[in-house]
C-alpha cells in the first residue's frame, strides 16, 4: 500500500475510534430508560438486578435490539416470532380447561416438525405447518401442550405423570426471594447478626431432590448475603442460615440456622468492575488490538437465521433451554463443490454441577442449570469489543414471560470471523533438497457464541467452524465461585474442610461441572453407524522384528446402544467415529466424522447418591441412541426436582438396534475445580471442549487450494516509533 493510502487509512480508522468513543461517553453520562435492554430476569439463581450503584462501565456499550413485532419465519426450522408467541397466548386464553385461571407459562418454543419433513423442505417451497409447545404449571400440575398455530387449536395436552416440574419462572423467583423478609425466625436471626435488611440479598435456588420425604411440592432453599459496600454479594455469604420455601403456598417449611458464629466476610477488594480498581495492573501496558477487516467480514446472515461462509452453510437461533442452537450443518465439497449434510442439530442439552459438602445449607447444591434454570433466559447482552470482537453479528432471542407474552433477550449470540495468528497448514523445504519451498496458511475460523451467567458462573458456548471441515465445540467458565463462610483467616487444617480457603473468611468449595452435548450428526444423509476404532497393543513374534510390540486398530460397529456407551480411557485409547456405511471415498472408505475429546473429566459421585440418579447421564462420557425428536434433554422435559426416571441413562437401557439407522450421538464434556486464590474475587476463564472432525469425508486435503496470504492484502499501519 502506498504511503498516502496508510496515512489516508490509518486517519479514518482513528476518526471512526473518535466518533465511536465520543458516543458511548455521552451515553454513559446521559439518563437513559430503564427499560433500554429490560428482559423479564430481575434474578437468577444467585443473582439480583437492581438500579442501584452496581452499574459497569462497559454497560451501556451493548447494542440496543431491533424491532422483531413485524418479523416471520422464512425457514422450518425458525424460533417462533413475536407475532406468533401471541397468537400462542391468545389461543390459551379461550382454552376451555384454562378459562377460569390462566397457567404460568414457563416455556414456549417451536415445536419442530418433523426432520424427513424439514430434509425435504427447500427454500421456496410453502413453509411447514407452524407449531408451538407449551410448557405450563397449573394447580402443582405439569402441563404439556402443542398448539397448531395454523388452525389456532391445540393438538394435544398432556398432564406429566412422571416426576419433575418445568423451569423456575421469574414469578417463582420474585416471590420466593421475599419470603424470608416476613419470617420471625428469620428477622430474629440477622439481627443477632448485626445485618441491616436493607443490606440483604436473598436468592432461591434450587433444592434438587433428596427422596420421598420431597414429592409432591414445587421447592426451593433461600439463601441470604450481605451486599454492603460490594456488588459481589456472592463473597459475602450469611452462611448457614438457609430456609426450605413452598412455591406454590410460599410457606417455609423448614428453617435451619447453624452458623451464627461464622464472620461475614469483609468486602474488601471483592469489588471486580473496572471503575471500583484504585491500583494499576502490575504488568506492562497492552497496546489495542483489533482484527482488522477493510472489506467486511467474509460471513453473511440469510433471512435472519441461515449463515454462510467459506464453504459452510448451518441455521443458527437463539433457545430457551438451550441457549444456541446450531442445525442443518453442511459443509462444501472440496472436489465438485456440493454440500454435504454433517449434522442435523447440536446443542448443550444439559448442564450439571454438583458441590461436595455435607453441611445443610450446602448438600442440595447440585444444580441442572439448562433444565433448572434456561441457558438461553440466563444470557444478557453480550459485549462488544470485550466479549464479541469488531465486525460481529448480532442476534436476539425472543422468548416468553410467564405470562405468555413475548419479550427480546438482545444481543445474545453474536457471529465473528477468529485469526489468532494460528496455522492452517505448512510446510517447508529446502534444508537436504534442492526445493526451495515455504507454503503455509492462516487458520480464519467463525465462530458462533453465547454466554450465560446462571447466577454466579458465566458459561462461555463457541462453536467455531474451521474451513478444513472441523467443528471445535468449546465451554469456557468465569464469573464467581460459589464460597462458604469460615471463621479462619489460615486454615489450620485444608483436609478437614469442603475445599481451599481462598480468603479471609472463605471457602472455595470443591465442585464439578459437566456439560452433556446432543449432537444429531448426519454424515452424508440420516442413516448413520457408530465406530470405536480401539488401540490395540500386539506382541512381535520370536524373530519378527527388533520391536517387541506395537499398536494396531480394530474397529468396532456398535449393534446397540449399550454397545455405544463409553467410559473415556487413557490406556485404553480409541477413536469413536460416526459414519455414512453407504458412502464410500474412491479408496472404499465409509464417509465420517470422529469425535475428538478434549481435557475432560469424569463424575465420580456414587451412582444411588441422589444428585447422580438425577444426572445419571453423566456416567458415561458417550453415548448414542436413536433419533426420536421427543429426547433432547438428557436430564429429561422436566427436570426441576426430577427423580432421574426421564434421562439419556434411562432411554440408553432399551438397547435398541443403532447400526446403519439415524442416530444421536451425546458427549459429556466435564470439569473438576478445586478453587484457588487465583479465582478470587472473579475467576480467569478455564476453556475445555472437544472436536468434530472429519474422517475419510473428503478425497483429500480440503485446504489444498486456499490461497495464502499477501503483504498487499491487508493495510499496514505502523508506528512511527519502534523500539
Amino acid at each position: 500500500m502506498e504511503k498516502s493510502s496508510c496515512i489516508h487509512f490509518c486517519f479514518i480508522s482513528y476518526l471512526v475510534l473518535f466518533i465511536v468513543v465520543g458516543s458511548w461517553y455521552r451515553s454513559t453520562n446521559s439518563s437513559l430508560p430503564n427499560s433500554t435492554l429490560q428482559t423479564p430476569w430481575s434474578t437468577s439463581k444467585n443473582r439480583i438486578f437492581s438500579n442501584s450503584k452496581a452499574s459497569s462501565v462497559l454497560e451501556t456499550q451493548a447494542q440496543t435490539s431491533i424491532d422483531h413485532s413485524a418479523e416471520a419465519p422464512h425457514h422450518p426450522l425458525d424460533p417462533l416470532t413475536m407475532q406468533e408467541i401471541n397468537k400462542v397466548r391468545t389461543i390459551l386464553s379461550s382454552y376451555e380447561p384454562f378459562s377460569f385461571t390462566f397457567p404460568t407459562i414457563h416455556t414456549v418454543q417451536l415445536d419442530e416438525p418433523d426432520k424427513v419433513q424439514v430434509l425435504k423442505w427447500s427454500k421456496g417451497d410453502a413453509l411447514l405447518p407452524r407449531k408451538a409447545q407449551v410448557l405450563a404449571l397449573l394447580n402443582g400440575q405439569s402441563h404439556v401442550l402443542t398448539v397448531d398455530l395454523d388452525s389456532s387449536s391445540i393438538t394435544s395436552h398432556a398432564i406429566n405423570s412422571s416426576s419433575g416440574y418445568p423451569m423456575l419462572s421469574v414469578d417463582d423467583i420474585l416471590a420466593a426471594s421475599k419470603v424470608p423478609f416476613s419470617n420471625a425466625e428469620f428477622n430474629k436471626s440477622i439481627a443477632a447478626r448485626g445485618v441491616p435488611s436493607s443490606d440483604l440479598i436473598c436468592l432461591p435456588p434450587s433444592a434438587g431432590w433428596f427422596g420421598p420425604n420431597e414429592e409432591g411440592k414445587r421447592v426451593v432453599k433461600v439463601l441470604c448475603y450481605s451486599k454492603e459496600s460490594t456488588p459481589n454479594f456472592y463473597m459475602r455469604p450469611i452462611e448457614g442460615l438457609v430456609m426450605t420455601v413452598d412455591l406454590d403456598t410460599l410457606e417455609v417449611l423448614k428453617f435451619s440456622d447453624t452458623g451464627r458464629e461464622i464472620p461475614i466476610p469483609k468486602s474488601t477488594d471483592t469489588d471486580y468492575r473496572y471503575t471500583a480498581q484504585t491500583k494499576e495492573p502490575q504488568m506492562e501496558p497492552l497496546n489495542p488490538i483489533s482484527i482488522e477487516q477493510p472489506k467486511g467480514p467474509s460471513f453473511r446472515v440469510e433471512d435472519g437465521h441461515i449463515v454462510k461462509w467459506a464453504n459452510w452453510v448451518f441455521h443458527l437461533k437463539a433457545d430457551h433451554r438451550a441457549g444456541l442452537v446450531i442445525s442443518r450443518v453442511m459443509v462444501r465439497d472440496s472436489e465438485n463443490g456440493e454440500l454435504r449434510d454433517v449434522m442435523y442439530k447440536g446443542f448443550a442439552s444439559e448442564f450439571f454441577v454438583p458441590y461436595m459438602d455435607l453441611d445443610e445449607s450446602w448438600y442440595f447444591k447440585s444444580y441442572m442449570d439448562a433444565g433448572e434454570y434456561g441457558l438461553g433466559m440466563s444470557a444478557l447482552p453480550l459485549v462488544p469489543l470485550n466479549d464479541c470482537p469488531r465486525h460481529s453479528y448480532y442476534m436476539d432471542g425472543i422468548f416468553a414471560t410467564p405470562d405468555g407474552n413475548p419479550f427480546v433477550q438482545p444481543n445474545m449470540i453474536c457471529l465473528f470471523e477468529r485469526y489468532a495468528g494460528d496455522i492452517s497448514w505448512r510446510h517447508s523445504e529446502g534444508l537436504l533438497t534442492d526445493f526451495q519451498i515455504r507454503e503455509a496458511r492462516p487458520k480464519v475460523t467463525l465462530v458462533a457464541r453465547m454466554a450465560a451467567s446462571v447466577g454466579n458462573y458465566d458459561y462461555i458456548f463457541d462453536w467455531e467452524f474451521q474451513t478444513d471441515g472441523l467443528i471445535n465445540v468449546k465451554v469456557g467458565l468465569s464469573g464467581m465461585l460459589m464460597v462458604k463462610g469460615s471463621p479462619y483467616h489460615q486454615a489450620p487444617n485444608q483436609d478437614a474442610m469442603s475445599g481451599p480457603l481462598i480468603s479471609e473468611n472463605l471457602i472455595g468449595v470443591v465442585h464439578d461441572h459437566f456439560v452433556t452435548f446432543h449432537l444429531d450428526m448426519d454424515i452424508d444423509g440420516a442413516n448413520n453407524s457408530f465406530v470405536n476404532v480401539n488401540l490395540v497393543k500386539e506382541r512381535s513374534l520370536p524373530g519378527e522384528s527388533p520391536r517387541k510390540s506395537y499398536l494396531k486398530a480394530k474397529r468396532k460397529i456398535a449393534k446397540t446402544e449399550k454397545d455405544a456407551q463409553i467410559k473415556l480411557k487413557l490406556y485404553d485409547p480409541s477413536e469413536f467415529h460416526m459414519i455414512n456405511p453407504s458412502k464410500r471415498s474412491r479408496l472404499g472408505n465409509p464417509t465420517g466424522y470422529k469425535i475428538v475429546p478434549g481435557g475432560t473429566a469424569a463424575s465420580l459421585l456414587d451412582h444411588d447418591d441422589p444428585p447422580q440418579l438425577r444426572s445419571a447421564f453423566t456416567n458415561n462420557q458417550i453415548w448414542v441412541t436413536p433419533y426420536n425428536r421427543s429426547e433432547q434433554w438428557a436430564g429429561g422435559l422436566l427436570t426441576y426436582q426430577s427423580r432421574g426416571d426421564d434421562t439419556l441413562a434411562v432411554w440408553s437401557e432399551r438397547d435398541h438396534s443403532i447400526e446403519n439407522k439415524d442416530i444421536v450421538l451425546w458427549y459429556t464434556l466435564g470439569f473438576h475445580h478445586i478453587p484457588c486464590q487465583e479465582d478470587f474475587p472473579v475467576m480467569p476463564t478455564v476453556t475445555s471442549g472437544f472436536e468434530l472432525k472429519p474422517v475419510n469425508f473428503f478425497e483429500s486435503n480440503p485446504i489444498l487450494r486456499a490461497a495464502p496470504a499477501f503483504e498487499t492484502d491487508l493495510p499496514v499501519c505502523r508506528s512511527s516509533a519502534s523500539s
